[in-house]
């Protein structure tokens, strides 16, 4: 472990030293903001804690994050204009019209708290970039296929997220207590997701989830409050629809985190206003009563289920039919498809392993490697932890060699949610280290990201607390 920034150690041992050496720009009322937040590096991770009011915790995150928060639009620029031929300004003025009016009050507050922050630290953004970056996933990839045909646009449109999720309880886990693991799947050219952020509001229940800098909710989606909720999601694959006049899915979602006591009221958060931007599979639990639920949010149409025994997994597979039927262009039985292929996994090892899951086999099932199309163990994109740049996709149907995969993985239990703590690995959630440069001279078609892609070291699991 190590501390990013000198004044992260000076925060918490030498403040008077830190304000006179490294925060003179600021007043007094911003440096008293900064000295209740804590910024460190563990293991390839960035630990954040924030705490007050909006206002304060929006400008402790903008400002000690402000270089990464400028790298991260910078990347989004770059993939904007790549995919669609459109300008990152013109994205941001959209969001401006479509997201912004829309927000919670409260959440603009936050995200204006970031804009101040990083003006502070000498990076000039504004309150509609922002809100962009963080509405990015639904702009990317619901709102632009809404509007390209009618712009006589081909656009070269990214994947929707993909993740491997489960989560169990009762008789499927060993101590009975509730078991969650998730990875994320995306695009290694996207900005790193690699903070893991503690929120102390004055108002609502304590967070700890993982994120991207600059977001104001996970966007990875997998949190623990101190209200007992456990959470993480799949995103429902091959989804269509959106309503702009509806609430951004991440306002939504930092609202239900922050203020949801209940599984129900999540939930119900979740589905009130809701536009159909990111649609996924929720897998929440309550770690006071061990229920477990799944709520698919659709657009037109919503699945719930709940159960305190038993267990949910997620594939980027809707299990409601009306979903999957009215509002995917998915399939559920071809198992070349990585989808499918890790649905069909998933429910092998939760058969194999009832009664014995625990946070250890947790790590182990979002490291797996067994490709259920081919019936062995490989590297490829029907893995649970999966690896698309070294599938040459001989036995699949998807695009080969393409810069995509596991970029980490997450467990929780009841017992660590208690004590608001979660263990997370950043990279391939099976430590397989991936190396830009010759990743690159393997396959110039990806010349464009040239600038984007980052090395991503093999990380050992590390276990991370609120209040680090």
């Amino acid at each position: 472990m190590k501390l990013r920034y000198t004044f992260s150690f000076l925060i918490l041992f030498f403040p008077f030293l830190l304000f006179s050496q490294q925060t003179g720009n600021l007043n007094q009322t911003q440096k008293a903001w900064l000295a209740k937040a804590k910024i460190l590096e563990k293991n390839g991770w960035i630990y954040l804690h924030i705490e007050g009011t909006p206002e304060e915790r929006g400008f402790q995150h903008g400002y000690l994050l402000a270089k990464d928060i400028k790298d991260a639009i910078r990347i989004l620029g770059v993939e904007w204009n790549y995919r669609t031929s459109m300008s990152w300004k013109w994205l941001v003025m959209e969001a401006g019209k479509i997201l912004t009016p829309k927000v919670d009050g409260e959440d603009l507050a936050e995200i204006d708290g970031i804009v101040d922050g990083m003006k502070a630290a000498g990076i000039a953004t504004s309150r509609d970039e922002i809100v962009a970056l963080n509405g990015s996933i639904e702009l990317f990839g619901y709102w632009w296929p809404s509007i390209k045909d009618s712009m006589r646009i081909n656009s070269n449109e990214p994947a929707k997220e993909s993740c491997s999720s489960f989560i169990a309880t009762g008789s499927m886990t060993a101590d009975g207590g509730i078991v969650l693991g998730h990875n994320t799947m995306t695009g290694y050219q996207d900005p790193f997701c690699n903070i893991i952020i503690d929120i102390l509001p004055n108002k609502g229940h304590r967070i700890l989830m993982q994120t991207s800098a600059g977001l104001i909710h996970s966007g990875t989606d997998f949190f623990i409050t101190d209200a007992g909720l456990v959470g993480s999601e799949t995103t429902i694959g091959g989804f269509f629809g959106f309503d702009k006049k509806g609430t951004p899915e991440f306002s939504r979602m930092r609202h239900a985190t922050q203020y949801a006591n209940s599984i129900d009221e999540w939930c119900d958060m979740m589905k009130k206003g809701n536009n159909g931007g990111y649609a996924n599979a929720w897998l929440i639990g309550d770690i006071k009563t061990n229920e477990i639920a799944r709520l698919e949010l659709g657009l037109k149409y919503v699945g719930f289920e709940k159960k305190k025994d038993g267990y949910f997994v997620g594939s980027n597979v809707a299990e409601n039919l009306k979903i999957l039927r009215r509002e995917t262009k998915s399939e559920d039985t071809n198992i070349k498809l990585s989808s499918v292929a890790r649905r069909v996994r998933w429910k092998q090892l939760m058969k194999e392993n009832k009664g014995k899951i625990n946070i250890r086999l947790a790590e182990n099932f979002e490291a797996d490697h067994y490709d259920s199309y081919l019936g062995k163990d490989v590297k490829d994109c029907r893995d649970l932890c999966a690896h698309w740049d070294l599938d040459s996709q001989m036995y699949g149907p998807d695009q080969p060699y393409e810069a995509s995969g596991t970029v980490d993985g997450k467990v929780v239990d009841s017992k660590m949610a208690k004590k608001m703590s979660f263990a997370a690995r950043w990279g391939a959630a099976c430590g397989t280290p991936f190396n830009a440069k010759r990743f690159l001279s393997k396959h110039p078609q990806y010349d464009w990201m040239k600038d984007l892609l980052k090395d991503r070291p093999s990380e050992p699991w590390t276990v991370f607390k609120a209040g680090e």
